[in-house]
């Protein structure tokens, strides 16, 4: 189910289906559901949840686990592999973005190519969601790493994957709640996050290949 035939297959089928036949269900959705049922929870959640999965915080923790690694290793791979990662996110979900154009939810229009990061700015480009998107390419390259550079064992890889999940489960509803983000963003993030990291992932273990070939 997280093969990169799985995710961009599934990925593609969203887009078509965001589209037009769910259009209707994420203007429904839509709403500022944290603002009418609990309003004394939005400074929190826009502060302090919401920015677990900001560039400011996963790209910290990604270049932390990178550059320690690279130095116990004597590797330049686990740098290359997060700046990789880095750039996979800004050309692919940013390029998602910009080539789909749909407006935030507050313009009350859900159709794709109908924003535009030109006529509306960051208004504009919505699907998909980058904090999804980034609390799984950039989480889960920091954990990838961990996985293969390091002597963690299976139960603390296993552990940090959970915490991958919790990660993007806690960006998921923070923005659907606050009303950031329609439904089907949320989801598309998680699926063009995923199925960058796994492409990624494919890519590392091949050079990894290459070089045991090479010994």
């Amino acid at each position: 189910m997280t093969s990169v035939r799985a995710l961009t297959i599934g990925l593609l089928i969203l887009i078509l289906l965001v589209a037009g036949p769910l259009q209707e269900l994420d203007y429904f959705l839509a709403r500022r559901w944290l603002y009418h049922l609990e309003p004394d929870l939005m400074w929190f959640a826009q502060n302090v949840l919401n920015r677990v999965a900001s560039q400011a915080v996963c790209l910290l923790v990604l270049a932390v686990v990178a550059v320690v690694l690279a130095r116990r290793r004597r590797s330049w791979r686990p740098i290359v592999f997060a700046l990789a990662s880095e750039a996979a996110f800004l050309v692919g979900i940013g390029g998602m973005k910009v080539l789909l154009a749909r407006g935030v939810t507050y313009e009350r229009d859900p159709d794709l190519l109908d924003g535009g990061l030109w006529a509306m700015g960051m208004k504009g480009i919505s699907f998909p969601s980058g904090h999804a998107a980034e609390a799984v390419l950039i989480y889960g390259a920091a954990v990838y790493l961990i996985a293969h550079y390091s002597g963690a064992s299976r139960r603390l890889v296993r552990l940090l994957c959970w915490g991958v999940v919790v990660i993007s489960v806690n960006s998921v509803v923070v923005s659907f709640l606050l009303g950031w983000h329609w439904a089907s963003d949320l989801v598309g993030g998680l699926l063009a996050g995923g199925l960058l990291l796994r492409i990624l992932m494919r890519w590392d273990e091949r050079g990894h290949g290459v070089r045991r070939a090479d010994l």
